[in-house]
């Protein structure tokens, strides 16, 4: 089975590209979470794709996992969409697997456009479509390793991956907050925003969107707003606002 976590659709794609590949099922973390469940399965093996988040497991990922009741003999693999690379965030999935008795089976990444405009830009289109080409290869390569009941190879891990994931990560969730979101225009009343959040933290109004204070800033609600009037304090303004299904289309993939 594989579990996937999704903000702005990375590990989505990835996961229905291994569903693909593999014969295995799908289910939608995203779904569990908003409807305050966890996962119960006596499942052989399961595979976890999520985005990174600060060169770890999103935390409402890790916590949702270890809350789940998953068998004590699972093998389990860990896909991790990426803007870049994943850190040391294998040190930190070995310890889940540890406390939940489970069969670490690797972590690997899968390199796609940053969708974290709060503090970055979207990729430009060029960059963007040699990334998702060479995704889907990666995401072929993984597949081969799941499919033969490989461990994925060991990813790099030094002392800047140690320091961004033990570090970095804490000290970025010191700034994981709704406060910052608020919109710049006329709102068409549609709740995209408010269907998307997988925290079920953002709720319609008087006809406007609010925020409570459970986010995980995945850029759901910013990047799915149709009319593209949801901002995060000022430093979204003016940048392209990311989405797998979005760029996939500018880059014919």
């Amino acid at each position: 089975m594989i579990l996937f976590f999704t903000g702005t659709g990375n590990s989505r794609h990835v996961a229905e590209k291994l569903a693909e590949l593999t014969g295995d099922g799908l289910l939608c973390i995203n779904e569990y979470m908003r409807r305050g469940e966890v996962y119960e399965g006596g499942d052989e093996k399961l595979i976890v794709v999520a985005p990174t988040y600060a060169w770890r497991l999103p935390l409402v990922v890790s916590d949702w996992l270890r809350k789940s009741v998953i068998s004590s003999s699972t093998r389990i693999w860990f896909v991790m969409s990426c803007g870049g690379e994943i850190g040391n965030a294998a040190k930190y999935n070995i310890q889940l697997c540890d406390q939940k008795s489970l069969n670490y089976m690797g972590s690997a990444g899968v390199k796609m456009p940053d969708n974290y405009i709060i503090m970055f830009n979207s990729e430009e289109h060029d960059k963007a479509k040699t990334m998702l080409i060479s995704a889907e290869e990666r995401i072929v390569e993984l597949a081969e390793y799941i499919n033969s009941d490989k461990a994925f190879d060991k990813p790099r891990n030094n002392i800047y991956d140690r320091l961004m994931s033990s570090i970095v990560n804490p000290a970025f969730y010191r700034n994981v907050k709704a406060d910052g979101y608020h919109i710049e225009g006329e709102c068409i009343s549609c709740r995209k925003c408010e269907n998307v959040c997988p925290l079920n933290n953002v709720k319609l109004v008087n006809g406007q969107p609010e925020w409570g204070k459970n986010c995980t800033h995945c850029m759901a609600c910013i990047s799915y707003c149709p009319v593209g009037i949801i901002e995060y304090s000022k430093k979204t303004r003016g940048k392209e606002k990311y989405t797998y299904e979005k760029y996939s289309t500018y880059s014919n993939v």
